[in-house]
């Protein structure tokens, strides 16, 4: 698996990483992947909808547990992965390049990604 470069991660294992100048793509880091199991079920917000920095997004269920999903950087949701919905198995497979959950738009999101680690510090921090 390819980590990509430039990924920014959160102590709760949700990742952000920047599109473009002010899109991102936030998505679930394979070590939380890895801990839920095997994943039946996505539950994504609403192309449109506006989530503060901590607030919870999404849904994920796994054969283990169901798990909330916390927002890396505040932001609008201007795109949903509909192919893990439909196909959540995706998500165990690759949750970087086609596992993401949801494109958010936020000019400041350079600002609020203060406290989210380097994927090679998150890494050494699970250790």
């Amino acid at each position: 698996m390819i980590v990509p470069e430039g990924i920014l991660c959160s102590k709760s294992h949700e990742y952000l990483l920047e599109d473009s100048e002010s899109v991102y793509t936030v998505g679930l880091t394979d070590y939380a992947v890895e801990q839920l199991g095997d994943i039946v079920f996505v539950e994504l917000p609403e192309v449109g909808s506006v989530f503060e920095k901590g607030e919870v997004f999404a849904t994920v269920e796994s054969v283990k547990a169901a798990s909330e999903i916390y927002m890396p950087a505040g932001g609008k949701i201007v795109e949903v992965n509909e192919k893990i919905v439909e196909s959540p198995e995706i998500l165990n497979e690759s949750p970087y390049e086609e596992g993401w959950l949801v494109k958010i738009e936020n000019p400041d999101a350079h600002a609020e990604s203060g406290d989210l680690l380097e994927y090679s510090d998150y890494k050494e921090e699970l250790e």
